[in-house]
Order: C-alpha cells, then sequence, then structure tokens
C-alpha cells in the first residue's frame, strides 16, 4: 500500500522539519532528513560505508511501519504502509488490522501502549535482513525469535463528534522481528503523539531517521537519534553477566547531547505485572519453566501483553521455546488451533481480554485472571488461587485458577522482602530488580546441574584426531543425570525444599527442555568441529602429502576447504588465527601440486 498523498501543515506550524518534508515533496525525492547533532552523521556515513542501500538500514531494526484506522464499512483497516516497498502476506496484514485494536470491550479511551506477537507467514526467509546474521550469534538464546513478528502499538481513542462513530481511533504500528520490547515502546511514545498532530509527513522523516541509525549489533552502546531526540541504547549479547546491565557503567560521563537512556531493550516491570499475583509468583514460574498452556484474562491489551511478556521473562536466561501471545483475538489466523477442544490445550501462553474467551479457555488448566493494574506504589489486593470450576465468566474475580501442586515449597523470604518493599513505598522499578534477581537465582539453581551433566557428554579432548571425523557427543541419559542430583543438586545454590527430582522429571518432557537441550547441543558440536580444526592445524599437513597420493591430497584440500566454509558459514568459534594457518596450510599443499591441478584447485572454492 502506498502513502496517501501528504498533507501539508499551515504556516503558523511549518517548521524546519515541515520545510525540509515540502521541499523533498516539490521535488518528487524521498525526504531524507537529519536531526542535528555530530554522531548520527558519522553514523551515517559509517552504515553507507558498510555498503548499505536506501533502508538497508531501517530495516535492520524494523519490517515495517503501518497505520491502522477504523472504517465504517470494512472495519479495522491498514491505511498506511511504509516505507512502500514492505512487503506483507494478506495473512499478516488480516492479522495486524484486528490485533492493532483494543477489543471493543477494553474501553480505552485516550492513548494506549500494547505489543502482540504473530507468525511470519511460510515462504518468507527466516532472517530479514542477511547483513545481520553474523551478529544474531551473540545474541542470548531469549532474544533470537527469527519465525515471528512483533507488533508494538500506540492506540488512540478520542471523542470527536465530527466523525460519523463519534470517536477518532487509530494505531501507529511498528512491525519488527526484534523483541525489544522496552526500546520499541520508547520510540512510540517519542514519536506517535507528534504523528497524530501531523500526519505522514512526520512518519517519514521519522523513518528516515531510523534509517540512518547504525545496526543493532550486541555489546555495541549505540545512538540512535529519532525527530530531535537521542536515545542512547546497547543490546545484551550472550556473554553479559546475567542478571546486570551494562549501560549503567557507561552513562557516568557526561552526554550532553544524550534525551533518553534506556538501562534495557527487552525488559518489562516485572514487579507491576506481577504485583497481583506475588504471592504464587514461584508457582507461575513453576507452570512457565514447564511450559504449561496458560492463559492471562485481562480488561485491556496493555495489561495482557505486560503481564505475558513478564511470564516469559521470568524464566530468563533460559528461553520459553512455546508459542506465546501478548494479546490474542478471535480474529487470529491460530484461533480455531489454540481454542478446540478436540485435543489438550497446547503449551502455549496466551493473553486475552475478550469476554468470549472466558467460556471458549474454561477448559485450559491454568487460568490468572487479573484486574486493572495499578500505577507504581499502589498495591492491588493479592488474588487467590482458586479451582478452575469457580471460574465461569471473564467478570469473574481475580484470580489464578488451577489445580496445580507446585512441586517446590513456597519461598516465604521473598514474600516478606517484597511485601517489606511496599509498605515503605519502595520504587516499582527497585521491587522489579528484586524479583528479577529471586526468578534469576531460582532459574539458575535449577539450571546448573543440567549444564554440568550436559558438560560432562562432551568428549575428552585427547579423543580428537585430524584424521577422523569428530567424535560424537554422549547421549543424554534422564536417568543418569538424575543419580547426580545427590550430590550436585540445585540444593548446593537453592535454600528452596521441596520435590526437586519431580520438577526435573517433569521439565524433561517439556518443550522447554526440548528447546534448550537441541541449542547446547548444537553448540557443543560447533565446538566439537572447532577443536577438530585446530588439532588439524597443528598437523604438519604437507608432509602427510608427501606420503600420499595425489588423489588423496586433492582430496584432502576439498575437504579442508569445506571446513573452512563450514566454519564461516556456522560461525564456528574459531579463533581467527586457526582459519588463517588453515589457509596457509591449503595454499602451501596446491602450491607443491602440478600446475594444471593447482589452477582447478585455486578456483574451486575459497582459500
Amino acid at each position: 500500500m502506498a502513502l496517501r498523498g501528504l498533507a501539508a501543515s499551515g504556516p503558523s506550524s511549518r517548521g524546519p522539519l515541515d520545510e525540509a518534508v515540502a521541499a523533498a515533496e516539490e521535488r518528487g525525492a524521498p525526504a531524507v532528513l537529519a536531526t542535528g547533532g555530530a554522531p548520527e552523521d558519522d553514523e551515517e556515513d559509517e552504515g553507507r560505508g558498510r555498503g548499505l542501500l536506501r533502508w538497508d538500514g531501517f530495516s535492520a531494526w524494523l519490517h515495517c511501519v503501518c497505520v491502522v484506522g477504523f472504517d465504517l464499512e470494512l472495519g479495522q483497516a491498514v491505511e498506511v504502509i511504509y516505507p512502500q516497498h514492505s512487503k506483507l502476506t494478506d495473512k499478516e496484514k488480516t492479522n495486524i488490522c484486528y490485533l492493532s485494536f483494543p477489543d471493543s470491550n477494553s474501553g480505552c479511551l485516550g492513548d494506549t501502549q500494547f505489543c502482540f506477537r504473530f507468525r511470519q507467514s511460510s515462504g518468507r526467509r527466516v532472517s530479514l535482513h542477511c547483513l545481520l546474521d553474523h551478529y544474531d550469534k551473540d545474541l542470548p538464546v531469549y532474544l533470537k525469535d527469527p519465525a515471528y513478528f512483533y507488533g508494538y502499538v500506540y492506540f488512540r481513542q478520542v471523542r470527536d463528534k465530527s466523525l460519523k462513530r463519534g470517536y477518532f481511533q487509530k494505531s501507529l504500528v511498528l512491525i519488527s522481528k526484534l523483541p525489544y520490547i522496552h526500546f520499541f515502546h520508547t520510540v512510540l511514545k517519542q514519536i506517535a503523539p507528534e504523528y497524530f498532530e501531523k500526519s505522514e509527513p512526520y512518519l517519514e522523516a521519522a523513518c528516515n531517521d531510523v534509517d540512518r541509525w547504525p545496526a543493532p549489533v550486541p555489546g555495541k552502546t549505540l545512538h540512535l537519534p529519532i525527530m530531535g531526540v537521542v536515545m542512547k541504547v546497547r543490546i545484551p549479547t550472550c556473554h553479559d553477566k546475567p542478571g546486570t546491565t551494562q549501560i549503567a557503567q557507561l552513562t557516568q560521563q557526561a552526554d550532553t547531547h544524550i534525551s533518553v537512556i534506556l538501562p534495557t531493550v527487552h525488559e518489562v516491570d516485572l514487579f507491576r505485572c506481577f504485583c497481583p499475583v506475588f504471592l504464587h509468583s514461584q508457582m507461575l514460574w513453576e507452570l512457565v519453566l514447564l511450559g504449561e498452556p496458560l492463559v492471562v484474562m485481562a480488561p485491556s491489551p496493555s495489561e495482557s501483553s505486560e503481564t505475558v511478556l513478564a511470564l516469559v521473562n521470568c524464566i530468563s536466561p533460559l528461553k520459553y521455546f512455546s508459542d506465546f501471545r501478548p494479546y490474542f483475538t478471535i480474529h487470529d489466523s491460530e484461533f480455531k488451533e489454540y481454542t478446540t477442544r478436540t485435543q489438550a490445550p497446547p503449551s502455549v501462553i496466551l493473553g486475552v481480554t475478550n469476554p468470549f474467551f472466558a467460556k471458549t479457555l474454561q477448559h485450559w488448566p491454568h487460568i490468572i485472571r487479573i484486574g486493572d493494574l495499578k500505577p507504581a506504589g499502589e498495591i492491588p489486593k493479592q488474588v487467590k488461587v482458586k479451582k478452575l470450576k469457580n471460574l465461569k465468566t471473564l467478570d469473574s474475580k481475580p484470580g489464578v485458577y488451577t489445580s496445580y501442586k507446585p512441586y517446590l515449597n513456597r519461598d516465604e523470604e521473598i514474600i516478606k522482602q517484597l511485601q517489606k518493599g511496599v509498605q515503605q513505598k519502595r520504587p516499582s522499578e527497585a521491587q522489579s530488580v528484586i524479583l528479577r534477581r529471586y526468578f534469576l537465582e531460582l532459574t539458575q539453581s535449577f539450571i546448573i546441574p543440567l549444564e554440568r551433566y550436559v558438560a560432562s557428554l562432551m568428549p575428552l579432548q585427547k579423543s580428537i584426531s585430524p584424521w577422523k571425523s569428530p567424535p560424537q557427543l554422549r547421549q543424554f541419559l534422564p536417568e543418569e543425570f538424575m543419580k547426580t542430583l545427590e550430590k550436585t543438586g540445585p540444593q548446593l545454590t537453592s535454600r528452596i525444599k521441596g520435590d526437586w527430582i519431580g520438577l526435573y522429571r517433569h521439565f524433561l518432557k517439556s518443550p522447554n527442555f526440548d528447546g534448550w537441550f537441541k541449542t547446547r547441543r548444537k553448540e557443543m558440536t560447533q565446538k566439537l568441529e572447532a577443536l577438530h580444526l585446530e588439532v588439524l592445524c597443528e598437523e604438519d599437513l604437507l608432509l602427510w602429502t608427501q606420503k600420499h597420493t595425489e588423489v588423496e591430497t586433492v582430496d584432502l584440500v576439498l575437504k579442508l576447504k569445506n571446513k573452512l566454509l563450514q566454519a564461516d558459514r556456522e560461525h564456528l568459534p574459531v579463533k581467527p588465527d586457526t582459519m588463517e594457518k588453515l589457509r596457509t596450510h591449503i595454499d602451501a599443499i596446491i602450491l607443491a601440486l602440478p600446475e594444471d591441478l593447482q589452477g582447478i584447485l585455486l578456483k574451486t572454492g575459497m582459500t
């Protein structure tokens, strides 16, 4: 869909920004606007210096920006997609339309922000930006979500008697494959209110700013200018110590041109979301860890999306491998799949607001019903755990409706600590830090024995021979693992008592274990491949070729070249000097061969 005609501003409201947009429009060229200040100019030069084309910088962060309005005849409709060449399938557009507006019963007047997530259509490239593929290896696993799009919504609903419906209803939506919730909500706060005043020219100018941003490289501190505001952010890496934020140390020197410093790009306000249910936070941690079907019934998409994201976040740094939908509607393309009664509910966390779901999902085993989330400093009444048969409608009282019996005893210490914070009016941010640290310690206590056992499946380095394929990992044997828990179980790091063995048995059958183990197995297999390369490099390969036939030597060269290609393609954890040594070996072997073979081998593959 193309942008509609760019709206002109009146003379009184024409600032430098509007002048630049208007001038670009008159020339028939897209507006490329700088927001002033040195850092972004340097970054633009750097981006173009990397050989990025127009909109490559933009698509490193966003797939597109959509404006969704309400049409009396068509209902919700995508009015604008920007940049105009962005491709969305009809199914994706339909999902965006329905997910960008709150359900009519939510009664969201004013401005509302929330987030949704939906599957990319099949056939779309898994990674949307090939230039960024090699950065992904440094991302924490829980921030890799290549098969889904995230939609970040700023919805405005205000009375307007000049319109037939009596209300102005519109959403500005950022579509991205990056799960950087806090970051994109902050971006929307900066640009959406002015967009609703200034319309498309403003949106085009904002997109041009994003196009000049440096790539979202993990571990780098980035200065990102948008419409006169400069945000300072840092994308986490898999090497960061869990539970720490690096940006705090980087903000000590005064940055006069920085307007907004974000300590996190992806985390939500954990305590605000868990506040109504913090007495049961440990039980909810177990349900998320085990990949149990879970539905959050909330009054609005803001509450549903924040709560679902907080639940998924509570087992960090472990990735939640099942599906989760921060905001789910009856129009969703997976609605039938997820609400069918012909089979057991799937391993998924859904956030819903429509009363219809109270009936449709009442067969689900675990339902969290929450009321309005209070502003920071106000504590809602603590909800109780209730039997599922008591949940009749969405008007039922807030509570956790489940028959689940937790494996672990409740940690009274954390409850006392949080309750004390409430009494002392401790800020929500500080409470979130306490709760996040508690969840982190719980998850680490649980995962360390698994990490220790899986590390023991790695073959000894001395068993790696340069002339044989790398050895295989030993098989994961659940009973063998269970035996290790007696001496090296979670009791070494956690004060919490309970049936840890039962929790592990249940976890080993869950999608989260399956996803975690596949990831670890892939990492360890790659490590073995890298060690094999290092052992090869230490050999005198030229001496070997002198003792073998020409055919065997050519075969060795081709195999070594394949090894180099594999190391590059799979981002194997190989030292740069190992790669260089191997290239030197290959070149030396080729030069020792007859000239006709040299010519052929030098053209084959890479050296």
